[in-house]
């Protein structure tokens, strides 16, 4: 299993290898280097439940190709499309 860490970014902030080296070296101090992603690819939104909950189910399935259910429950369904064929993914 690999971990994929999606990140919106702030206004403002560039997304560099520095960026990068910095988020996992943080994760990997504060958790175990188990949890340090494979990758951490930028996306411009991040799909949330109406109530603001993070959907990393759907993302999962719309990453794997399979359907998502209850698009009704998402605050912003349109951010699953963001998800599709990300060519970071490919490799």
């Amino acid at each position: 299993m690999r971990i994929i860490l999606f990140v919106k970014l702030a206004p403002g902030v560039q997304y560099t290898d520095a960026l990068v080296k910095k988020i996992k070296t943080a994760i990997r101090v504060n958790t175990t280097p188990r949890h340090v992603p494979a990758k951490v690819i930028p996306v411009a939104d991040i799909p949330y439940t109406i109530s603001g909950k993070k959907v990393e189910l759907a993302v999962r399935n719309i990453i794997h190709r399979e359907p998502v259910d209850n698009r009704d429950a998402l605050a912003n369904p349109s951010a699953l499309e963001l998800y599709q064929d990300l060519p970071e993914l490919q490799s």
